[in-house]
């Protein structure tokens, strides 16, 4: 493995038939599926995150043992500190596609349940990090910045502003007490998941972190993403909640459903205005990572969810 990859973290061109690019990192790395011969491939994967350095390594090592194979296998990796030359090489599951179905959903729930149900004291001081701040902080950022309910309004005319007004003051009133900690896959959008020969994959575990049971939650079912677009539904949102629910009562953990879901709820419509400013502010600098008419997609997409859980939540 290491053969094909020089000491400073990159593919030795002499040494394969060809490469493919598949997508670019948020520090622009190129993720690759690498042709070592016409039919035996590879995935090539740079550091896509200077942040994570490590982490995915990590994680495999001492974390994915505990879960069934729903993971590509970590087949080599570099030990080096340098983000530029740090790399991972896994196997190719094929070319996937990422379409949203309801059936792979509740299949990706059932794993979601088995993770967060692992025990994770011995995680508390572990090197995890997520990609976005913990709800707590959105919360406090939200409200220290003053945005009042008639600037969002202005912003996106089609929420009413006494559903924004009642919502703001739900959020004032929640803590976001961070007490029931279980392990999260961090990163769950609709393109980190596939079925592969019937069987569900899980990909990109660097950001796998400690964090509330909603957060797997909300990147499943309310996360929109720009590449993979999503239509959820009010009905969809409850039976996939209603399957978790149901699943962790299995194993001894059941909660009261209607505060559950309450709790989920609010979380929803919180990172969802998060997102929406977020995803605005893209769409303003226009700096070319996303189109545009994704972007857009996108922030239909997250404005269609916060009315959905806001609506749930009777605001």
């Amino acid at each position: 493995m290491h053969q094909i990859v020089t000491p400073d973290g990159r593919i030795n061109d002499e040494k394969i038939w060809r490469r493919e690019p598949l997508y670019k990192g948020m520090n622009g790395s190129c993720v690759e599926r690498i042709y070592v011969t016409p039919s035996d491939t590879l995935i090539f994967k740079p550091l896509t995150n200077n942040d994570q350095l490590g982490k995915e390594a990590w994680v495999y090592e001492h974390i994915l043992p505990a879960l069934p194979p729903i993971y590509p296998q970590l087949l080599a990796n570099s030990s080096s500190s340098d983000p530029s030359s740090h790399w991972l090489m896994f196997e190719d599951l094929g070319t996937l596609k990422h379409p949203f179905d309801e059936a792979t959903a509740i299949g990706l729930i059932a794993y979601i349940a088995s993770w967060h149900s692992l025990p994770v004291s011995h995680l508390l001081q572990a090197p995890l990090r997520g990609p976005k701040p913990e709800a707590k902080a959105i919360l406090a950022e939200l409200l220290h910045r003053g945005t009042h309910p008639f600037e969002l309004a202005a912003q996106w005319p089609s929420i009413p502003i006494p559903l924004l007004e009642s919502l703001f003051t739900v959020l004032q009133q929640e803590s976001f007490a961070s007490d029931d900690l279980v392990l999260s896959h961090g990163d769950l959008h609709l393109g980190n998941y596939a079925k592969v020969k019937g069987q569900i994959k899980v990909l990109d575990w660097e950001h796998a972190h400690l964090n509330s049971r909603y957060w797997d939650l909300y990147h499943v079912i309310d996360l929109s993403h720009p590449t993979f677009p999503k239509e959820m539904t009010t009905t969809v949102r409850e039976r996939l909640l209603d399957q978790y629910l149901l699943l962790i009562a299995q194993q001894g953990n059941g909660t009261h459903a209607p505060d559950f879901k309450r709790g989920y709820y609010v979380f929803s419509c919180l990172f969802s205005l998060w997102m929406m400013k977020l995803i605005a502010s893209d769409i303003q600098a226009n700096k070319g990572t996303w189109p545009i008419d994704q972007l857009k997609q996108q922030l239909e997409e997250t404005t269609a969810n916060l009315l959905q859980c806001a609506r749930s939540l009777q605001v």
